[in-house]
């Protein structure tokens, strides 16, 4: 065999050998994050540091990989944000954006997962998250779900991908036989999303009706847990799916026999949605998870009585399906926030802090101790009885209260003066993650003693600027009142002009059968006024002859005396009469 065939062959069992000798001849470094996130034949990665000469040999690697059981690609860069209020003070961050937003490289990423799937028996989780998958980048999904042998899991899960980005998708998963778990959560679909994936449930229930006749044969008994199909479906965070949505849900859970999850968190159902939802679990049996929390336009008491029909359901069942806790969203952009800190004035009554942005759990590098009210405004407590004692609780309660009371008044009404100077520090953090350099610092304390002086002017402005805002609000709000009622009274104005028209309709029909069934009528009177003719005229004939002595014809050709008179007339003679 030749060593090259044999080298590719072993490293298709080996997942971050096959990297690194990919990387060898590629001549670079292997990526320490890959290694890192590589545990148990799974690999789960944020890829938004990741250059884009780094990725070659990645997708290269997971492309001829055999062994990998999970595979988690997580971009967790936000889309459309604008800067904090950092700006005013003059800091500003070096942004990079990140490889994965390449349409390129989206494609050959997806051309690996494709290449994986296809070969792989034992791959069972896919998570793309946050990537901004396009139309071509989907077809190739789809390509490699329709050829995936082990897949149980599939997690679109941030991925703006919408209602047509679902539809190329539905096609492979409707006819998957091992895909359980679908997750769209925050994919930005709409009503006709839910629709979708309601049409892949019920096309999956008819295909598994069929199955459970053909094993209740014989008086068998079906196992129907083993059947093929999704189990759960998870679409939250897409607040377009509304009542519709929930409708389309509600129509196919009525009698579906094997869906045990549905989260629909956050999809803007109203009481109406929920209703149709209801109405379904009396018949549904099964469904042992039907998440509709944080759905606000949803009554309390309606969304207790959805709930505890639901798990009654789950009583009776093995429950491996939880409820989930929150929707999934990028927490990790919490835990790993950047911080910075502005420290304004100097003075010894303490230190009044003003945090912007996200709260971060981050440490603080040693040396630079970052000091609060609370552990700076510590005054010696005085003996009971004694002039100006107070006990602990009032006095706690002031000591928070009293530096942020100043501060408010102070930011509000520019001629209010403290008898003392309130130092002031502002940490600033950002909701990005990857936005700096991984060299660069992040918790510099930065000084600036004049900023304390000119924060009168700085309010001003912000106050008169807050003005000019609200008046452009109100205008835009008077202009979308107008818009509205103008919209309403050509609604009115249709609906009266369909009703017209409608009882035009009725009342043209109406004419239209009356006249049919007169027609009707007439034709059948005269064609029973032609036969009588015929009749009259064919007794006439025999009449005639009788009269010419010839009536042994009418006894040969077997007419009877009887026949030659007309029921209900007299005898009829011939018109001829001699002189």
């Amino acid at each position: 065999m030749i060593e090259s065939v044999k080298l590719r062959r072993q490293c298709m069992l080996d997942f971050y050998s096959h990297y690194e000798h990919l990387c060898e001849l590629q001549g670079s470094v292997p990526l320490k994050a890959v290694k890192a996130n590589l545990t148990q034949n799974a690999i789960d990665l944020i890829v938004d540091h990741i250059k884009a000469t780094d990725w070659a040999p990645l997708l290269n690697a997971i492309r001829h990989n055999k062994t990998l059981t999970s595979i988690g690609i997580r971009s967790l860069h936000q889309h459309g944000l604008e800067e904090s209020g950092v700006e005013r003070y003059k800091t500003y961050f070096r942004r990079r954006t990140p490889a994965t937003l390449s349409k390129d490289l989206t494609g050959q990423l997806c051309k690996a997962v494709k290449g994986c799937l296809s070969i792989s028996d034992v791959l069972k989780n896919l998570e793309l998250q946050g990537l901004l998958l396009r139309a071509r980048d989907l077809t190739l999904l789809t390509k490699g779900l329709a050829t995936a042998s082990s897949l149980e899991s599939v997690s679109l899960a941030h991925c703006p991908i919408g209602d047509g980005g679902l539809e190329t998708i539905c096609q492979s998963i409707k006819n998957a036989a091992t895909i359980r778990s679908v997750n769209f959560t925050a994919c930005s679909l709409t009503w006709r999303g839910a629709e979708h994936i309601a049409n892949v449930l019920k096309h999956q229930a008819m295909r598994r009706h069929g199955e459970a006749w053909a094993e209740s044969l014989r008086y068998r008994r079906p196992d129907l847990e083993y059947m093929t199909g999704l189990r759960r479906v998870t679409l939250n965070c897409n607040m377009l799916v509304g009542d519709r949505g929930a409708s389309a849900f509600a129509d196919c859970l009525g009698e579906d026999l094997w869906l045990k999850a549905l989260d629909l968190q956050q999809c803007g159902i109203s009481n109406e949605g929920a209703r149709s939802l209801l109405d379904a679990l009396q018949t549904n049996t099964t469904l042992v998870v039907l998440d509709i929390r944080k759905n606000p336009l949803i009554g309390h008491i309606l969304m207790k009585n959805i709930i505890e029909r639901v798990l009654k359901n789950g009583n009776s069942a093995n429950s491996e399906y939880r409820w989930l806790t929150s929707p999934s969203s990028k927490d990790a952009l919490k835990n790993r926030s950047k911080k910075r800190t502005i420290v304004l004035g100097s003075g010894r009554k303490g230190k009044a802090t003003i945090r912007i942005g996200l709260l971060s759990k981050k440490s603080v590098s040693p040396g630079k101790k970052i000091t609060s009210v609370k552990e700076s405004y510590s005054p010696k407590p005085l003996p009971p009885g004694t002039k100006g004692f107070l006990p602990w609780r009032t006095a706690e309660r002031a000591k928070r209260c009293r530096y942020f009371f100043h501060l408010f008044f102070l930011l509000h009404f520019p001629q209010y003066k403290p008898n003392y100077c309130v130092p002031v520090k502002v940490t600033v953090e950002s909701a990005s993650t990857f936005d700096t350099e991984d060299t660069e610092d992040l918790d510099d304390v930065i000084h600036y003693p004049d900023l304390a002086k000119s924060i009168d002017k700085i309010n001003v402005t912000e106050y008169q600027q807050l003005e000019l805002e609200l008046e452009e609000c109100m205008l835009k709000l008077k202009e979308e009142q107008r818009a509205r009622e103008k919209a309403e009274e050509r609604v009115t104005e249709l609906e009266i002009e369909n009703a017209r028209l409608r009882n035009l309709n009725i009342s043209l029909s109406e004419v239209l059968h009356a006249q049919s069934v007169t027609s009707t009528i007439l034709e059948d009177e005269g064609v029973l006024g032609s036969i009588e003719n015929s009749f009259q005229k064919f007794h006439a004939f025999l009449d005639l002859l009788k009269d010419a002595g010839l009536g042994q014809l009418a006894v040969l050709a077997g007419i009877d005396q009887s026949d030659f008179g007309l029921l209900g007339h007299p005898q009829m003679n011939s018109t001829l009469s001699k002189p």
